[in-house]
């Protein structure tokens, strides 16, 4: 499993609008990645009918929740130091509650609840619609848990409150859970088995979103490659489904085609793909649409067949290389990112330059580096000795992210002087004079406001560019994109 963790969005609270006969506050913040964020929006769904409104202020809250992740040390520690925080708060508010949700709940629940006791609830990421009897729970002074997993739940009939939205794009999930064993990776622990979500309650949540307005969806899972619906149940009983049940199943390409068809005016992106389980027939679903995104995040995590293997990575670097290549063939502009962990057990020099070499050969647009950090509870902590120093850690996260900033203008500078079609998204961060959107590559792009609005399909000519960012001006309005 991968997941593209988005730092300017870390710990951000979440606001949506208010019902006037709710009475209750509830402040939810959120870590990790766009997964995490798409369940805190399931979860102010599912509290909002148990009379709470969402509010950006702690000291007015009732109900305080923070959404976990496990994926990195840093996310952890900076979770118990807000869960520090929230405590110190509960003295001038002593009926404040606070919970944990998501991947750390499970792992560390008795921690949390029994020997730290610096939480009142800790709920698991199958079991949100178990929130208002938790929540009973902890209203009458008893501690609340469940971190129980799903083999079902897809929280496919829950309508997500959309937080902090710009109204313009939006996360769709269509899976949970995940069945690859990375062994640097929790989530499997953490989230359980792959299940994917019924097709038409899909198709229902985008056709709503474009009712209200929005322009884009990213459809979101672990690994949505893996997609696949076959009347319900785990992708690894697939075998034991009828006749008719195979006949009639949907997998990926197949849900990206509906999607795109249900909708041809809107955008359609997706995260995260892995190579292991990425074919050919969703790159030419991508081709055959307009309307779906030339982007696709593609994380490799090594360059090395050593490094592959000890990860238990189920493709070697040239099963990588070939499908870069064949992606290339097909969708030539298409726009691709990577996730890399520098330093994992037993990496030598020589691994390390075959991430450079691999990296080299792809020139991804960008990327999500990381140096590894051993996480409790997984193969690799169990199994393999953290042995490459700090030191040595730092310094090949350094070279990576050297080489993907000289590769990420090299990929920049090829769209100077072409014509993009943009999205408006909002402001720039920089310049209130300024629009912010990104190219169906994903690529950022800035340029002045003039009479164009939020939502609307801008052609942008680009004349300048940073490594992150394109600079350009409007030329006019986009055609639609069907």
């Amino acid at each position: 499993m991968e997941k593209v963790i988005d730092e300017s969005l870390q710990g951000s609270s979440l606001k949506t609008k208010s019902r006037k006969k709710n009475v209750r506050k509830l402040y939810i913040e959120s870590y990790g990645c766009q997964m995490n964020f798409s369940d805190s929006e399931i979860v102010a769904s599912i509290l909002a009918d148990e009379g709470f409104n969402t509010t950006s202020e702690l000291e007015e809250a009732d109900l305080v929740l923070v959404n976990t992740c496990s994926i990195r040390e840093k996310a952890e520690t900076t979770v118990r130091k807000r869960l520090e925080k929230f405590n110190a708060v509960k003295k001038s508010r002593p009926h404040l509650k606070v919970g944990v949700l998501g991947c750390m709940a499970e792992r560390l629940k008795s921690q949390f609840l029994e020997e730290e006791k610096i939480v009142d609830m800790v709920v698991g990421p199958d079991a949100y619609k178990d929130l208002p009897n938790l929540v009973r729970e902890i209203d009458e002074g008893r501690n609340a848990v469940n971190v129980i997993l799903s083999k079902e739940e897809t929280y496919g009939d829950v309508a997500p409150v959309r937080l902090n939205s710009n109204g313009v794009t939006a996360f769709v999930s269509i899976t949970r859970g995940c069945d690859n064993m990375c062994t640097f990776c929790v989530v499997p622990f953490t989230r359980g088995r792959e299940r994917s979500r019924d097709p038409r309650s899909v198709i229902k949540e985008v056709n709503e979103l474009w009712e209200k307005g929005y322009k884009e969806v990213t459809l979101l899972g672990q690994n949505v490659d893996s997609y696949l619906w076959y009347g319900g149940g785990l992708k690894k009983d697939f075998d034991k489904a009828s006749e008719i049940q195979k006949a009639t199943s949907v997998d990926f390409a197949g849900l990206l085609s509906l999607v795109a068809e249900a909708q041809p005016g809107m955008r359609i992106r997706f995260s995260t793909s892995n190579p292991q389980d990425m074919t050919l027939d969703v790159v030419k679903t991508m081709a055959k649409y307009k309307n779906i995104c030339n982007y696709i995040h593609l994380p490799v995590q090594s360059g090395s067949d050593r490094v592959l293997k000890a990860m238990n990575r189920l493709h070697t670097r040239e099963e990588y290389m070939k499908l870069i290549t064949d992606i290339r063939k097909i969708l030539p502009d298409c726009g691709i990112s990577q996730d890399m962990i520098a330093g994992f057990p037993g990496e030598t020099e020589e691994d390390h330059q075959d991430t450079l070499s691999l990296m080299e050969f792809v020139k991804y647009d960008f990327g999500f580096m990381f140096a590894y950090s051993e996480r409790p509870g997984t193969l690799a902590a169990r199994k393999l000795e953290d042995d490459i120093p700090e030191a040595v850690k730092k310094r090949r996260l350094q070279e990576i992210i050297r080489m993907q900033q000289k590769h990420s203008l090299y990929r920049t500078r090829q769209h100077v002087g072409k014509i993009e079609e943009v999205l408006v998204e909002g402001p720039s961060k920089k310049s209130d004079a300024h629009w912010m959107g990104r190219t169906s590559g994903n690529t950022v792009v800035v340029f002045p406001k003039e009479q164009y609005e939020v939502g609307q399909f801008v052609n942008v000519k680009i004349n300048d560019c940073t490594s992150a960012t394109l600079l350009g001006e409007a030329v006019g309005m986009a055609e639609n994109t069907a």
